[in-house]
């Protein structure tokens, strides 16, 4: 969504540079999911649907009636809308944006993650107002309680006309976190933000005289990647034009790093600009930049390598539907952390023009089909993150940080300080087409010169990035940046394990699949190492997470963590069992999960063993 003129939205990212700081991190949320309606007017993205009240407040101008708001299709006492936020938080206040005809607002109700109602604002004389519009702004002290939703009651029967809600949203401090004085500075200037940091070259163990770029670092932060050009270490020679490299952290006290290593051979070819996109979590699966054929590489597309004792595996093409790039010069990607998104800088005729930041989206397995690690995964149509983050300029060098929300490209079409300039932006909702308005990241870490690609740990305490300022005699060297708290992604938790045999104690090759206890949408799918079975997941703080190993003729293992009142970076080690499926054998189960107010098990975790499912939550039966 485009920032309304004649409103502020102050992203969770920058809520620190309004108030005095607080241990708990300063978080504001829009709504991101309508979970309940009294009536509407359309559905889905049509004009005047109750989807219209999610994220940010965008329905210009005020006072008017607009596409994009709500309207109740009725004239009654008990009209609302409930929404859900996309984590939990500690409230301090709700805010809802009447932009047109105000004064219906009768109750507003926050639901905790247990789904109870707590009322913090009632209004028992509606009517019209002499105002236009309203931003009605309710503040409280805070409870122990963690809100996860929202329900606005309306009488609408006592306002006259069109009743219009725009946006509703929660935050854990008491400032205004919208502001109708607010005036959008001219395109032409640059919305700035100070790090309080410097910015640090990583030293001759990784910089070179040659060009080193692209940083990627491992979610834990322990492994850096990166592409080094015309290196003589390369495996083609100082006529090889890139290839991929890495290194090893020795020292996080000292932030310190270990002599580079070339990846070698696959992926690195003699002859080809070899790139790593992105890592995941465990960081046994790379996405590269290109297609292989024959053992050349070509760029049209992208392709996954996977790690073994062995090396690397020869590049698999990344099937995508409908890719397209009409750049032949310029392609960028990364794969999110969570393995559901993949978001790709290249340019497709329904762009703004020049390289744009698209993702796609993993398709579903077939229903009846079994899940198979070895079968690539196939990908929806890419679409576009739409005109808040793409313009006619160079939109590229995409990174998803861990919490899925907070996004960091390179763009030489939104103004800056240079050649490109790095920007972030904060994603709003489910449809990866509303985010903040990009905030240029300010002059120390970007200059007049080429600045780009930036990657954050989970953690989120240090960034690293690519600069042609004071770098080894010259050329482009990679960077590190201490990030202020304010500056920093949303929390989350580091859970890392073994996936092991019950019986014989060995590594299983396993998928993990990790939920939202409270919504039941699966956030995100890792996959266990055949090598140790190691697996990493990052779940981001503010809910309630279910999740588990499977395995073919394995019973699947459940385990839980809830991270509601997470407020710092954690690490914690789950080491997952799964008992081998045999007739007779006696097995343990844990973390049996149900489904909110009901008592059916979900299928999905759990084998075609379950004799009587009607009555498990009280006496389970299994045959085996």
């Amino acid at each position: 969504m485009n920032l309304n003129p004649a409103l502020l939205f102050i992203p969770a990212v920058a809520a620190g540079l309004l108030a005095a700081p607080t241990a708990q991190a300063q978080t504001v949320l829009w709504a991101s999911k309508v979970e309940a309606v009294s009536s509407q007017k359309a559905k889905g993205k049509e004009p005047f649907s109750p989807e219209k009240v999610l994220g940010e407040p965008n329905a210009q101008p005020l006072g008017q009636i607009n596409n994009e708001a709500w309207i109740p299709a009725k004239d009654g006492a008990n009209e609302f809308i409930e929404v859900r936020f996309a984590r939990s938080v500690q409230a301090q206040q709700v805010t809802v944006i009447e932009n047109f005809n105000p004064g219906s607002v009768t109750k507003i109700e926050l639901i905790d993650t247990k789904g109870e109602h707590h009322q913090v604002y009632t209004n028992t004389n509606p009517g019209p107002l002499p105002e236009a519009f309203r931003t009605l702004q309710v503040k409280f002290k805070p409870e122990k309680y963690r809100t996860i939703g929202a329900r606005i009651t309306m009488n609408t029967a006592k306002v006259t006309g069109v009743n219009q809600i725009d946006a509703i949203g929660v935050a854990n401090v008491d400032v205004q976190i919208v502001k109708q004085d607010f005036k959008n500075p001219a395109s032409s200037d640059v919305e700035t933000v100070q790090m309080d940091s410097t910015l640090k070259n990583l030293g001759p163990n990784i910089n070179s005289r040659y060009v080193d770029t692209h940083p990627v670092i491992s979610p834990d932060g322990r492994t850096m990647f990166f592409a080094r050009q015309g290196h003589p270490g390369n495996v083609g020679g100082s006529r090889d034009p890139q290839d991929i490299w890495y290194s090893k952290l020795t020292s996080g006290k000292n932030q310190t790093w270990s002599p580079a290593r070339n990846l070698g051979s696959p992926p690195n070819g003699p002859e080809d600009p070899n790139g790593l996109a992105s890592v995941s979590a465990n960081g046994q699966v790379a996405l590269l930049i290109g297609v292989y054929v024959d053992g050349f590489m070509e760029p049209k597309g992208f392709s996954t390598s996977r790690h073994s004792p062995g090396g690397w595996s020869v590049p698999q093409k990344v099937q995508i539907d409908n890719y397209r790039n009409d750049d032949k010069e310029h392609l960028d990607g990364f794969l999110a952390t969570s393995g559901k998104a993949l978001l790709m800088a290249v340019e497709r005729p329904e762009g703004q023009g020049g390289q744009d930041i698209f993702v796609s989206f993993p398709k579903p397995t077939p229903v009846g089909e079994q899940y198979d690690p070895k079968k690539p995964v196939q990908w929806t149509k890419p679409i576009s993150l739409g005109p808040t983050i793409n313009t006619p300029g160079a939109d590229f060098a995409p990174f998803l940080a861990s919490d899925n929300k907070t996004l960091y490209f390179a763009s030489d079409g939104h103004g800056g300080y240079g050649k490109s300039d790095i920007f972030y932006s904060k994603r709003l909702d489910s449809t990866w087409t509303h985010w903040s308005v990009p905030r240029n990241m300010g002059p120390v870490v970007n200059s007049p010169d080429f600045d780009a690609y930036y990657t954050v740990s989970a953690a989120g305490d240090n960034a690293y990035l690519v600069s042609s300022r004071n770098g080894t005699d010259g050329s482009k060297d990679i960077f590190r940046i201490a990030l202020a708290p304010a500056f920093k992604p949303e929390v989350v938790t580091l859970v890392q394990g073994k996936v092991l045999d019950a019986v014989t104690k060995k590594p299983i090759r396993a998928l993990i699949h990790y939920e939202n206890l409270i919504t039941g949408e699966e956030i995100g799918v890792a996959e266990s190492s055949p090598v140790d079975g190691s697996y990493t997941i990052v779940l981001p703080a503010g809910v309630q997470y279910g999740y588990r190993a499977e395995a073919a003729d394995y019973i699947a293992e459940n385990a839980s963590l809830d991270a509601t009142t997470s407020d710092k970076y954690s690490e914690k080690q789950q080491d997952l069992f799964l008992v081998p499926f045999k007739v007779g054998q006696k097995v343990k189960l844990n973390n049996i999960f149900f489904p909110r107010a009901s008592i059916t098990c979900s299928p999905a975790p759990f084998p075609s063993c379950c004799a009587w499912c009607a009555s498990c939550a009280t006496t389970p039966r299994w045959r085996f």
